[in-house]
């Protein structure tokens, strides 16, 4: 590169240049944080170290506003949270023991902002990012999930976002020949500008595999393996995902970046290969921050410094300046640690896969990160600054003083609750219900997924969770499920994110695979408000309590902070992925009943009472108020190990968590599952609850589940739920000749059902191939 298209900032002209003006702002850092830079490196920071600093200390990055409360998922726990832990908070992603020398990995993040500037791109790099972590960590990837959330589905903009989202994930997932057994997908206004992509991805290895990233070693060698370095995604962590979309405000929306899923799966085997033969030390991969942040953490995470040459970094686009380098966020690369006896093995390997490398540096005992530009030295820093030590925020924090207006506006004797259904148009009611956006079929999406490559999927969408096989010989497997409830989260953040906790637990539960380990994606508007501030700190106490509860530690995750366009923040949303171990996948749950399930009873296990406020059903009148749910952690373990029991034991064929939408949905999609009808009928339990017949149809109480029982196993089951003093009650029976959901007086054709529930998503995106 010429001299002439940038004037190279080194660290000797920093020194004796300390007034030239420097873009900090324009690269969203605070000016007492520009000051705190000064003083830490005793003179201003150059063009390079200012654009290190930048994206590192960037709220995506550094969770400076976040860290101090997300201590508690390291401080609650006990000692039986972490027997089975064997990596977890602050690496790349946690991992967990499931027996048999067996171990998972499994990480949520988020790719919200750039999903919405560009969402083909956005949504399928966000799959890329989250695949790499759990790369480096020397695990080979099984699956991926995406909780998904869009604006209203009928405006202009979710025509837009919402097909390029899911050809996005669908693209890069289907290629990388991953399959994408679950997620969520929710409608509302709150999320019009500011739609939430988030992305989970699970890996499997051997224990003797697991790899953690770190520079350590003077004289090993660091290498930049995989795609070259471009223009795209440059300050995306630091300006696109650390702020609000604001229209007052010049565009701070940079190129996102572009992924290849084709250059990421040769990088998956290439890497397999490297871990395998230990020809690496370690391998960090490139996402937010690019190599600012491989460099520097790689080399705070060791015990010395690092050199490295940026002039050595093969270039896409050769007019890039060093702080571009630094700060491009270009997709499938990977930073590695190498000995120089193993680097003539790597050379073979990577000459195999035809994958292009450069050798960029190597470890050093300095304690310092020193990074040249054609024998300048650009970037002289001590790298834990950069990657661990930057700014904490306190920031404040109260209860909004609209929240006790809003807790004050129950359901209940409310304008819209005086719109209840009659018993003549109640079936009506109920399928029009299941065709509202929330509830309707969200198969117009998952068709575009593949949810079998790879051989070794159990379960997937529709299920309570999605289900991989890890040991072919024993049949051994893991669940996963995720769940949020921002509703009730807006309505109460602590009991909010323990609903969605408690359902995320339930749903591994009734598959049968026992609960072991929680990752969380904590999506929420500016932390610079201390309303919404407020919301996130209660949401984090009450995960924190929960998983203690629970007996279920957070072995990691992702905070998205700024989802919020002029002023206009997102519902509260923390996302909860549940990961299960099963001793055998064969005995999985489905959760609907089938044809060979004729006369099978159907019971009901918890109690319903009077909780409708911030339900579905409130939602489909127009309403949002009141108070959530009720919550008893308490009866959640109990109730997940008895259903697991259960299913081991062979006394349930289908069981459905009863969660969004009622007692009405979950009975509604256990019939369409497979296509099979039932009898239900529910008068006395109603009775036995308390309850009204329409309270006990769409009340969304917790610790609530369907099953169907075989006759054989009805006895056993009865004194199970009796031994454990959990509430159950007989409400219906399987009936594969009525082709009908009949609540006594009031039937339910299943093939008007159907047809009202798989048509809303095509009504307004068009019909798709089947997948």
């Amino acid at each position: 590169m010429s001299d002439k298209q940038f004037n190279l900032d080194t660290v000797e002209n920093a020194a004796a240049t300390p007034n030239t003006q420097l873009p900090w702002a324009e690269l969203g850092l605070k000016e007492n944080e520009f000051n705190d830079i000064v003083a830490l490196l005793g003179r201003r920071p150059t063009a390079a170290e200012l654009a290190m600093y930048s994206v590192m200390w960037s709220e995506h990055c550094s969770y400076k506003s976040s860290k101090i409360h997300l201590k508690q998922f390291g401080q609650k726990v006990t000692e039986e949270m972490t027997q089975d832990l064997m990596v977890g908070m602050g690496e790349n992603a946690g991992v967990t023991n499931i027996g048999n020398g067996w171990a998972v990995t499994f990480k949520i993040e988020s790719h919200n902002h750039p999903s919405y500037v560009e969402p083909y791109q956005g949504a399928a790099t966000g799959i890329g990012g989250i695949v790499r972590d759990i790369i480096s960590m020397g695990a080979r990837p099984v699956a991926v999930m995406d909780p998904l959330r869009f604006g209203a589905i009928d405006h202009p903009d979710t025509q837009r976002v919402l097909p390029g989202v899911v050809s996005g994930i669908g693209g890069y997932g289907n290629s990388l020949g991953l399959p994408n057994i679950g997620g969520e997908v929710e409608f509302d206004s709150c999320y019009q500008a500011n739609p939430l992509v988030n992305a989970l991805a699970v890996g499997i290895m051997r224990h003797e595999d697991i790899r953690l990233a770190n520079a350590s070693g003077v004289g090993n060698k660091v290498i930049l393996f995989g795609a070259r370095t471009g223009g795209d995604g440059i300050g995306g962590a630091s300006v696109l995902a650390s702020e609000s979309f604001d229209d007052t405000k010049p565009s701070k929306r940079p190129a996102v970046q572009v992924g290849d899923p084709f250059a990421e799966k040769v990088l998956i085997e290439c890497c397999l290969e490297l871990f395998k033969g230990s020809v690496v030390e370690g391998i960090q991969d490139l996402g937010a921050a690019g190599i600012s942040c491989a460099t520097s953490e790689l080399a705070s995470n060791g015990e010395g410094g690092m050199h490295v040459d940026l002039t050595k970094v093969l270039l896409r686009d050769p007019t890039l300046t060093p702080g571009e380098i630094l700060m491009s966020e270009s997709q499938e690369r990977m930073m590695a640690v190498v000995t120089p006896e193993n680097l003539e093995r790597f050379e073979q390997i990577m000459h195999k896969w035809d994958v292009e490398y450069s050798i960029l540096g190597e470890v050093t005992d300095t304690g310092r990160l020193i990074i040249e530009w054609d024998g300048e030295i650009i970037v002289d820093v001590d790298p834990k600054t950069v990657a661990h030590d930057g700014p904490t925020y306190e920031r404040p924090y109260a209860r909004p003083d609209w929240q006790d207006e809003v807790q004050s506006q129950h359901f209940t004797g409310s304008a819209e609750d005086a719109q209840r259904p009659t018993q003549e148009n109640l079936a009506e009611a109920i399928i029009d219900f299941m065709a509202s956006p929330n509830m309707c079929s969200k198969s117009w999406i998952t068709n575009q997924y593949d949810r079998y490559v790879q051989g070794n999927t159990a379960l997937s969408q529709p299920d309570d969770s999605g289900v991989i096989r890890v040991d072919e010989q024993t049949g051994a497997g893991v669940a996963l499920a995720t769940d949020s409830s921002p509703r009730f989260s807006y309505l109460d953040p602590y009991t909010g994110s323990q609903i969605a906790l408690a359902e995320a637990y339930r749903n591994v539960c009734t598959v049968g695979a026992r609960p072991v380990a929680v990752s969380d994606c904590l999506n929420f508007g500016s932390p610079e408000d201390p309303d919404i501030m407020w919301q996130f700190v209660e949401s984090v106490r009450g995960l924190a309590d929960g998983c203690q509860e629970l007996g279920v530690p957070v072995t990691g995750g992702n905070v998205s902070l700024y989802n919020q366009t002029s002023g206009q923040a997102i519902k509260p949303t923390p996302v909860v992925a549940m990961m299960g171990v099963m001793d055998d996948v064969t005995r999985r749950v489905p959760s609907g009943w089938q044809q060979e399930h004729d006369g099978q009873a159907i019971y009901l296990l918890g109690t319903t009472r009077d909780e409708l406020d911030g339900s579905e059903w409130a939602r489909y009148c127009g309403h949002l108020g009141g108070m959530p749910p009720q919550v008893n952690l308490a009866q959640e373990k109990l109730l997940g190990d008895m259903l697991v029991n259960m299913s081991r034991d062979g006394m349930i064929d289908a069981a459905h968590d009863v969660s969004s939408g009622g007692i009405a949905a979950a009975v509604a999609e256990a019939c369409l599952r497979f296509n099979v009808g039932a009898r239900i009928g529910l008068s006395e339990v109603a009775e036995r609850d308390g309850v009204d017949l329409f309270t006990m149809l769409f009340s969304e109480s917790t610790g609530r589940v369907i099953v169907s029982v075989p006759r054989s196993e009805e006895v056993r089951f009865k004194d199970m739920c009796t031994a454990r003093n959990y509430p159950f009650a007989r409400i219906g029976v399987v009936d594969v000749a009525s082709e009908n959901l009949d609540f006594q007086q009031v039937v339910v054709p299943l093939n008007q059902l159907r047809e009202r529930w798989e048509n809303t998503m095509p009504q307004y995106f068009g019909e798709v191939a089947q997948g």
